[in-house]
């Protein structure tokens, strides 16, 4: 990693990049090109809130994938909620006529969700990087 790599605030340099999976209430195939777009344009005004950055967003019809970025300051589990909530509050708002198709309660997304941690260093490599450090000298 070079330095270019890593962000900073007032109190710390950081590299924290998450992939987010998040799938539609009974996974229904109900996204469609439109939504996708009213999504992205959501998780972004969101992210951008919290000091963060959307890297890669993208779906099919029963879930979505998004990729980004957050300081440690952002609560993960937290932040996940808020996505999930608002969302799925806007979404049902602007495209009531269309879901309630597939939706007869005011849901969208399932309950469950998958978050990774990214980034370009191996578990194998962090290792023997902190073996190699000196260590204390008595």
């Amino acid at each position: 990693m070079n330095d270019s790599e890593f962000k900073s605030n007032r109190h710390s340099i950081y590299n924290l990049k998450y992939h987010l999976v998040v799938i539609t209430k009974y996974r229904h195939k109900c996204i469609n090109k439109e939504l996708l777009d009213d999504l992205n344009e959501i998780f972004k005004n969101i992210i951008e809130g919290k000091n963060g950055t959307i890297i890669e967003f993208n779906g099919e019809p029963d879930h979505i994938h998004l990729l980004f970025e957050t300081p440690p300051q952002v609560e993960l589990a937290k932040l996940v909620n808020t996505l999930k909530t608002v969302s799925s509050r806007l979404i049902r708002k602007k495209h009531s006529e269309y879901l309630k198709e597939y939706y007869w309660k005011p849901v969208f997304w399932s309950r469950s969700y998958c978050i990774l941690t990214t980034g370009g260093a191996t578990i194998e490599m962090i290792e023997k990087y902190i073996r190699s450090q000196a260590g204390v000298k008595d």
